[in-house]
């Protein structure tokens, strides 16, 4: 692995640059419910086109990964990898629950040309919580597996599957793990933490995945690992520019201007029909026909759509085609 310098000054051990943005595309589908390969040529080619694009991650909660086969989980990295004419890093979320088939599934990815991976807690720890050491244990094991370098992945403060700052600290000490995707949603835990963590691991990469909260997260970081990046690619590589420059009111106005979408996609009942909204605004900048999804997804209540549209045009964000 190369060195390259991130933005905050800070020396990166990774062959790529994440200093930037990285969407979580979804998946599309046709009306049948299968892959859509040339709908996710339009969105991969479009979004790996824009300057400050510097990767995209695929087969997460944006993805609807958990909802795919492994053999479609693999024709989508090959797919995403082939519409951004491998330029950026395709990055697959790695879900299954067991470390042991969850390094099989990275080192699937790896195959199909993914070339890194976001390894999820396991999904019992939402519930039941983790015995100690165990998530250390994930990556260093999935990593050996898989030689597919990780991505730690910090899940809200209110599940059971966060981490607490000394695994997350001992996780990016690993030298298979080179940057953090955080979505704590927790300001105090991130006011507190982060700063620790740019002290103590200087070398790892630190993306907010708080979609929600990009503005009070825009300014500590190297980068947005977020769904939105899917929809709105353009207003948030200006965000996040006015974030790195501490340029608050740029910063303030951006945000503003976008929160008729946030709103629209995010601000609903569960962070799960973020990925629906997602679709349809995927439709209204023209990428998507429609905004087909598989369960446990169910369609949005009628008139989102109409909502989510109207939100995109107040932002002044243009049909892409």
């Amino acid at each position: 692995m190369s060195s390259v310098n991130g933005s905050n000054g800070h020396c990166h051990t990774v062959g790529f640059d994440m200093a930037g943005l990285t969407p979580a595309p979804v998946t599309p589908f046709t009306r049948e419910g299968k892959v859509d390969f040339d709908a996710i040529q339009r969105l991969g080619s479009w979004l790996g086109s824009i300057e400050g694009v510097k990767g995209l991650v695929v087969l997460g909660h944006a993805g609807e990964g958990t909802f795919l086969t492994s053999e479609e989980q693999c024709d989508v990295i090959r797919a995403f990898v082939k519409s951004v004419d491998n330029k950026i890093p395709i990055i697959a979320g790695i879900t299954r629950e067991g470390n042991y088939v969850a390094g099989l599934e990275a080192k699937r990815a790896k195959e199909a040309g993914a070339q890194a991976g976001l390894l999820y807690p396991s999904h019992g720890w939402l519930r039941f919580g983790y015995q100690k050491g165990a998530p250390q244990i994930r990556y260093k094991e999935v990593y050996e597996a898989s030689g597919l370098p990780l991505i730690l992945f910090q899940y809200p403060d209110n599940t059971k599957a966060t981490y607490d700052l000394q695994t997350q600290l001992d996780i990016l000490a690993q030298p298979g793990v080179f940057a953090m995707k955080n979505g704590v949603r927790n300001m105090r835990r991130w006011d507190t933490e982060i700063p620790v963590i740019r002290r103590e691991r200087p070398g790892k990469y630190i993306l907010s995945c708080h979609d929600e909260y990009l503005l009070h997260t825009s300014f500590d970081i190297d980068g947005y690992l977020v769904g939105y990046g899917n929809i709105a690619p353009e207003p948030l590589l200006e965000l996040l520019a006015a974030g790195k420059a501490k340029d608050y009111a740029k910063a303030r106005e951006i945000h503003d201007r976008l929160l008729p979408i946030t709103k629209a996609v995010y601000h609903r009942g569960s962070h799960m029909e973020g990925t629906v909204a997602l679709k349809h605004a995927l439709v209204a900048r023209g990428i998507l026909e429609h905004a087909t999804v598989r369960g446990t997804l169910l369609s949005l209540p009628e008139g989102a759509d109409l909502e989510i549209h109207a939100a995109i045009k107040s932002a002044q964000l243009a049909r892409v085609a």
